[in-house]
């Protein structure tokens, strides 16, 4: 077949690009070659507009074992357990096909971790969708939660926490990032780089199908006005074959017979079969005839290309192949021995007889195209918020609204879905700060959570970076977690913009300050670019996966409060900023204005006294104050405790709905018996902590002076407002 400029143009690939490419080859490229250059090159598999800025990023700590470029981070936890971890977008399938879309999201992070010789104990997700009011949101939302929950659920997996929003951002364009998390013997960790000449590469899993064809493709391109005509691209997922596969590795890792192994995810056989011969410098050949293949008559480019789920690739030690063929037999999998390594340094694919395509790897992977791509920075708008300009609300009223929105009523119709407890180790779930989950037959959990602020990051990108990465590490200060580690998904739009690069690279920059100064590394994640539709891009959104390590179960914490008449007090002062706001925002539909300003300082002094009265046992409850303020944080430890408060106005307090609708952050609540209240003051004094006593918790009732009072069962049903009539429009 002529390569045409046509077909080019239908591989995502550019003409100064294609001509990159012959100069490498020294030679036209067949179309079987073009569509392998077409996948590697993409921008979900070669990172090219992001790699430069990426890094920038920290990846080290004493607890990382493994950072950035396998298949999932790794972190010490000591006693010879360690932590694998990653965080990844499935958004343009999940928006064509969101039940599948989603589904398949899970899938393939759940084998990004056990590929690592760890067994899946946690799944998170964090989802966005569009305005409710589209017409497209209540179905995607349906299809997205099922998936997740359907996938999860069959596989024996808990989903444990996660956090669900709306901003019509998204309404052409929503956003799936399935988060796993895994626990392996340290000693034990397995990797994708291949070793040795003439060792044989195994295909093992699913057959091979038609289904995610051009997947990573079409998850490097904007969608327009036909994004339905691409509802072939996404895959097909069977979380029962993933069951049998990853038990099936699992036990295959117990022996010595594994050199390297790889997850045939984006681009499938392409990019598993490269990745591992390119990081052990190796050449790979593989014979197409020997494909396990459930349609007939497939061509060597759809084998290839096929991003089929449930499949891995293997490579073995001599000798070892009966050995393991018989592990995969009884799991009725296919294992098929399709090729071997070599030292030519190409791949090299063989159909019917022929040499089908013969590509230098260096050319696939390490030869892609780097674009350095121009930038502008974001002005930081420092105009502040003066609500009196604007209509008047009553305070009670603007509470009530805020606690019955969307994005901040109970979200129980999601997480019901999900099975969280199936295991028997999730001691946290869904609604607290972090989910807590035990390590099995041990007196210690980890701690982990998922968070994203897309308005902070579309106001001021750089102060939004260091936001989202506070945001995570208080969520894990809260439940008494240290924090070690976080992967991110990096959710944008169009990188060729120079506005929407600007963002990029600006949140890069805070993200880093951020994790540099908690000691808080990347270890692994995901880059999304060309997240919108006909040139309206979304917000940038930027998702942090924080995991964190509690020694001692007896030393947990949550949100709840746990006795009536104990004190109320604020760690970290309060300005009353309301700029980017959800009072602001989502009341008075005011999108302008700066975010809060971030001290890191605060940050990490405020925390490290939290987990010091937690290792105390001084205080009752936590929980760290972020969207809604003062207020919101308050109803939601009243509503899963069912206990309530009498709160006093600050004397000092200028202006009621700053005060209590402010975000300012480094903040957390806490709960103190009043036996232990001199205690926990002298030890805030003693660390110049500022603190501030705001009331006390009792009977029935949430109030606040004059201002509002209402029974903590009224503002339960409030808070379940959104749901009760998401659900009467499911009837």
């Amino acid at each position: 077949m002529k390569i045409t400029k046509e077909i080019i143009d239908l591989h995502g690939l550019k003409s100064e690009e294609y001509s990159k490419i012959k100069l490498l080859m020294n030679r036209e490229p067949n179309y079987l070659e073009l569509g392998i250059f077409s996948a590697m090159w993409n921008e979900h598999c070669s990172y090219k507009s992001s790699k430069i800025h990426l890094k920038k990023l920290p990846i080290k700590n004493k607890n990382v074992i493994q950072g950035p470029g396998e298949n999932a981070g790794v972190i010490d936890i000591g006693d010879g357990d360690a932590i694998v971890f990653k965080i990844e977008s499935h958004n343009h399938p999940s928006f064509i096909e969101p039940y599948q879309g989603s589904a398949t999201g899970v899938g393939g992070i759940l084998r990004d971790v056990f590929t690592m010789g760890a067994r899946p104990i946690a799944l998170l997700n964090s989802i966005h969708f569009g305005d409710p009011s589209n017409k497209k949101t209540k179905n995607l939302l349906n299809g997205v939660v099922s998936g997740i929950g359907g996938y999860g659920n069959c596989i024996g997996i808990p989903t444990v926490a996660g956090e669900t929003k709306f901003n019509s951002t998204y309404n052409e364009n929503i956003l799936v990032n399935a988060m796993a998390v895994g626990l392996a013997n340290k000693k034990k960790i397995f990797y994708s780089k291949a070793k040795g000449i003439n060792k044989p590469v195994v295909y093992v899993g699913s057959k091979t199908g038609r289904d995610g064809i051009h997947g990573a493709s079409m998850a490097s391109a904007e969608f327009d006005e036909n994004s339905e005509d691409k509802k072939p691209t996404v895959q097909v997922g069977d979380p029962f074959t993933e069951k049998l596969l990853m038990e099936a590795c699992l036990e295959l890792m117990k022996k010595d017979s594994i050199i390297s192994i790889q997850d045939m995810g984006a681009a499938g056989l392409t990019s598993s079969s490269v990745e591992m011969a390119y990081k052990g410098g190796l050449g790979i050949e593989l014979d197409l005839d020997k494909i396990p293949c459930r349609e007939e008559n497939m061509s060597p480019y759809e084998m290839m290309l096929s991003e089929s789920q449930e499949r891995m690739l293997i490579i073995l030690e001599d000798g070892k192949e009966n050995e393991a063929r018989q592990i995969f037999k009884k799991w009725d999998l296919d294992f098929v021995v399709i090729g071997k390594t070599t030292d030519t340094k190409n791949l090299s694919l063989k159909f019917k007889n022929e040499v089908v395509a013969s590509i230098p790897i260096e050319a696939l992977s390490s030869k892609a195209p780097l674009y350095d791509r121009k930038w502008v920075k974001k002005k930081l708008d420092k105009k502040k918020i003066n609500i009196k300009e604007h209509k008047k609300i009553k305070f009670d009223k603007a509470f009530f609204e805020l606690i019955s929105s969307p994005n901040h009523s109970n979200k129980k119709w999601v997480t019901e879905q999900y099975d969280q407890m199936v295991m028997g180790d999730t001691i946290e779930r869904s609604g607290a700060d972090a989910a807590i989950v035990k390590i099995h037959q041990k007196d210690k959990a980890i701690a982990i959570t998922v968070d994203s602020s897309a308005n902070y990051c579309k106001s001021h990108p750089l102060s939004g970076g260091k936001q989202i990465v506070c945001e995570s590490w208080r969520n894990l200060v809260s439940v008494g977690a240290k924090p070690i580690a976080i992967t991110n998904c990096l959710n944008f739009g169009n990188p060729e913009n120079p506005e929407i690069m600007g963002q990029f690279a600006e949140n890069i920059l805070g993200i880093k300050e951020a994790c540099e100064f908690l000691d808080y590394p990347v270890v692994s994640g995901n880059v999304s670019f060309y997240n919108g539709t006909n040139n309206n891009n979304i917000y940038p959104t930027p998702v942090i996966g924080g995991v964190g390590l509690i020694k001692n179960l007896n030393k947990t914490q949550n949100h709840k409060f746990k006795k009536i008449d104990s004190q109320i007090m604020i760690i970290g002062k309060t300005f009353g900023h309301l700029g980017q706001s959800a009072f602001i925002n989502e009341l008075y539909d005011i999108h302008d204005g700066m975010p809060p300003e971030i001290n890191l300082l605060n940050e990490k002094n405020n925390g490290e006294m939290i987990l010091k009265l937690i290792e105390s046992e001084n205080i009752n409850s936590v929980h760290d104050i972020s969207s809604g303020g003062i207020i919101l944080a308050l109803a939601e430890m009243s509503i899963s405790s069912q206990i309530g408060i009498k709160i006093q106005k600050p004397k000092k307090m200028s202006n009621i709905f700053e005060y209590f609708f402010g975000e300012d952050q480094g903040r957390y609540l806490i709960e103190v018996d009043k036996n232990n209240l001199p205690k926990v003051e002298r030890k805030l004094k003693e660390n110049d902590i500022y603190f501030e006593n705001i009331g006390i918790t009792q009977k029935e009732y949430f109030e606040l002076d004059k201002d509002l009072k209402i029974k903590v069962k009224e503002l339960y049903e409030l808070n379940n407002r959104w749901y009760n009539k998401f659900n009467g429009l499911n009837n």
